[in-house]
């Protein structure tokens, strides 16, 4: 910033050159008339004198010689002499020109760089306050005149710093919020450029940063129904509120989608705000609910129909018949005792999902649960002429209640059994890892298709209806087991081949003295 002090230096040196240098030469060319002027006088003064002495003295001279006399008493002037002077005129007011501008330009400089300095000081603090540095501070001196300037310009840098600030916050907490706002965000400008996108919506559709930012909506491959929503609402100009269900990447997603226009300062509108829920589960949620409730309704109508209908048959007179009386009276017992099941497991399920349901956990022998679960279903393996394949090493303890793992087990063999033919045989194998007890239940039977294997423990799902109902299952089995897994801060995982069988793996946290810690 020193350009300023020497633009200014060099102007006024060149202002004080110029005008000594007119006063220079001006001097010089009136140097010969003040000398002629000096003649003139001179010669009158030196004629005066000559005509007051004749005439004291009383000397009778003729006019020639008078004349003659003042002639030769009249001073000359010798060109050469005069020549000489003007030389060494000019010389001495060069000297002192030089000698002028040199002292000039010394204190002029010290002048000017003391009265520059503030403002060079201001003007660099205020080119650093443009280029976005508000830490920038100038220096504040009372004995300077330009200190309420300074003061000015630190007042303005310290509101700008403020300012900066609060933005940067404010700024860093809407990216905070929108991107951990769980809902997929987009902003589109009035141009139809996308300018503003969260981490959730890149995640949803599959696509980086630098392919969304920028670009016109229509071209990043959004699906159609999603273009068509934001049409709408850029033609009406008002907020829209609507349900869509979109293919993103192969699979199907229900999004609530709600959008309006962004309106700024003046009323002027800035573009579209597009924000997504995704309902995805919620929609699942619901029907799995009426699932539920219709498999209910119709679990439960069997029973109570054919309980209902025997009676009837009973009371109009079939009891008379002892042979029929017997049949349709264990009929009447079968169908009561389905019901039974089927409200036992209801409650149980539903006593399992409660909020604050635990179960008491403490270190206990995988080995002896599983072989207390087969005990308990051996009978039923009898009855379809089934074997055991028990591949124990050795024994795992868990962390774990006994009783609600008995239930696991008990729950898994019985549907390995259910699921398969006779003269088959269901593996049971007890293995460990780092960090779990690991119990496996595989069986030889009808198998579970891959895109079923989701769904098998939700509640009354079967996947072969007719064979469990006819078994007496009540189809909430595996739904019990995976809460009870769960509460054991385990994990389960089905593998599974049509035609082949099936293996469900149950894997429990296992017992350390760091554990009861």
């Amino acid at each position: 910033m020193k350009s300023m002090s020497n633009r200014l230096f060099l102007t006024f040196m060149l202002l004080l050159g110029t005008i000594l240098a007119v006063l220079v030469i001006v001097i010089g060319q009136l140097f010969p008339v003040y000398l002629e002027q000096y003649n003139s006088q001179a010669s009158s003064a030196i004629q005066e004198e000559l005509n007051k002495v004749i005439e004291e003295r009383q000397i009778e001279l003729s006019e020639d010689d008078k004349e003659a006399l003042f002639v030769v008493q009249t001073v000359g002037i010798d060109e050469q002499a005069l020549s000489y002077s003007h030389t060494r005129l000019f010389t001495l007011l060069a000297i002192l020109f030089i000698i002028a501008i040199l002292l000039l330009g010394i204190v002029s400089r010290y002048m000017i760089r003391d009265f520059t300095a503030p403002i060079d000081n201001v003007t660099e603090t205020a080119l650093e306050l443009a280029k976005g540095n508000y830490r920038a501070r100038a220096h504040e001196n009372e004995q300077e005149r330009s200190m309420p300037l300074s003061h000015s310009i630190n007042i303005l840098a310290r509101n700008l710093q403020d300012i900066t600030t609060i933005r940067e916050v404010e700024e860093e907490r809407l990216k905070t919020l929108i991107e951990n706002m769980g809902s997929s965000l987009m902003m589109i400008g009035r141009e139809g450029n996308v300018s503003i996108v969260n981490r959730v919506f890149l995640n949803r559709f599959g696509m980086p940063l630098e392919d969304v930012k920028g670009k016109v909506f229509r071209t990043i491959g959004l699906p159609k129904s999603l273009e068509q929503f934001i049409d709408h609402v850029f033609l009406t100009e008002m907020p829209y509120r609507q349900q869509i269900k979109m293919e993103i990447q192969q699979e199907y997603y229900n999004n609530e989608v709600y959008g309006a226009p962004v309106i700024g300062d003046h009323g002027r509108w800035l573009g579209v705000v597009v924000v997504m829920h995704d309902i995805t589960e919620l929609v699942r949620l619901e029907q799995i609910r009426k699932d539920f409730v219709a498999n209910v309704s119709h679990e439960l109508r069997t029973p109570i129909t054919s309980i209902k209908g025997f009676s009837e048959t009973l009371l109009d007179g079939a009891y008379k018949d002892e042979t029929m009386l017997l049949s349709f009276l264990e009929i009447i017992h079968k169908e009561s005792n389905r019901l039974q099941m089927l409200i036992q497991d209801l409650l149980e399920l539903s006593k399992i999902e409660q909020h604050g349901f635990t179960v008491n956990i403490m270190p206990m022998s995988l080995q002896e649960v599983l072989i207390r679960g087969a005990e308990l279903t051996s009978p039923r393996l009898d009855e379809k002429n089934m074997s055991f394949n028990v591949d124990i090493a050795r024994d795992v303890q868990v962390m774990g209640d006994a009783n609600r793992i008995i239930q696991i087990v008990t729950n898994l063999i019985t549907n390995a059994i259910t699921y398969s033919p006779e003269d088959t045989v269901v593996t049971i194998r007890l293995k460990e890892n780092e960090e779990y007890g690991i119990l496996e239940i595989e069986d030889e039977g009808i198998g579970i298709e891959k895109n079923e294997i989701p769904r098998v423990f939700e509640r009354f799902y079967r996947v072969d209806r007719a064979r469990s109902r006819n078994s007496g299952g009540t189809g909430l089995g595996l739904a019990i087991v995976k809460h009870l897994v769960e509460a054991h801060n385990g994990r389960i995982l089905v593998e599974s081949e049509v035609g082949k069988g099936t293996k469900i793996s149950v894997s429990i946290p296992k017992y350390s003295t760091e554990t009861l810690i």
